[in-house]
């Protein structure tokens, strides 16, 4: 499912699929966004703000945590904690998922328009790849920064060496040299947003002319000073999810209207 958000959706009804809401319309459109998007015209949304699958740690296409038949489940990673399930194949999965949806939204978007698009930042490359594969420009890594009580996911390897088999004080020797190291995980207080471009339809200001794209509204920031590429935002408190909270990367409103409005205009037709 998918929708497109207004920019001032505070005041809306989100499962509303009436157009005479005053005075952005929203409209929701039920089924596989891979299907649902050759639906809309060519060169017909103004900004593309979305939140695909990560492909991590289980969260496939279907959005399914630890499904059976996701990446995570080959033997290589099937066994490990959750936080070191390091398998190419996510990244790989994500980019062929990522494909077909990104040859649709260069499809859909108007010249010139932005495709701002979330992804977990190690898998962010491959996001990157496929946007820029079909013709995408890759404008921006952007980070949105929070605080958070994310948890640390590094583990030490010392009861791996004690499992080892070979004398006591070579398994000593061992740790001592490791000197309490731990698996490279650092507390994620991040995630990616990556800036892509559809090409503009002539320079900047002919784009603009014609199609009311591929600007930004620099006087639109979140602490007062210029916008910037690193977002601070906390997370979406439960009061504010509601019945979303069951959602597994669920992001904050604050972030989400900063974003559209920064790289679209009222009025204009923001897609999710």
């Amino acid at each position: 499912m998918f929708d497109l958000i207004p920019l001032n959706g505070e005041n809306h009804d989100p499962h509303s699929n009436h157009d005479d809401c005053d005075p952005i319309t929203q409209r929701l459109r039920i089924g596989d966004a891979r299907e649902q998007l050759s639906l809309f015209d060519a060169d017909s949304v103004d900004l593309v703000v979305t939140d695909p699958p990560y492909f991590l740690d289980g969260l496939d296409s279907k959005w399914k945590k630890g499904d059976s038949n996701s990446p995570r489940a080959t033997g290589s990673v099937g066994g490990l904690p959750v936080g070191m399930k390091f398998d190419p194949a996510q990244g790989k999965a994500l980019q062929s998922f990522m494909g077909p949806v990104a040859h649709q939204l260069i499809r859909v978007l108007k010249p010139g328009a932005f495709a701002l698009l979330f992804s977990q930042p190690r898998l962010s490359h491959r996001m990157a790849i496929a946007l820029e594969d079909v013709g995408f420009e890759i404008r921006d890594l952007c980070i949105w920064h929070y605080r958070g009580k994310a948890q640390f996911k590094a583990f030490k390897q010392d009861h791996f060496v004690k499992r080892m088999n070979i004398t006591e004080h070579e398994k000593g020797s061992i740790i001592a040299s490791m000197g309490g190291r731990k698996t490279p995980q650092l507390r994620g207080q991040h995630e990616t947003i990556i800036l892509a471009q559809k090409p503009r339809d002539g320079t900047f200001v002919a784009n603009w002319c014609r199609w009311e794209t591929g600007l930004m509204d620099a006087s639109i920031t979140l602490n007062g000073a210029c916008p910037s590429n690193v977002m601070a935002v906390e997370k979406a408190s439960r009061d504010e999810l509601g019945p979303a909270a069951s959602h597994l990367t669920p992001k904050p409103l604050k972030l989400l209207r900063h974003l559209i409005q920064l790289f679209s205009k009222e009025g204009q037709l923001v897609l999710d």
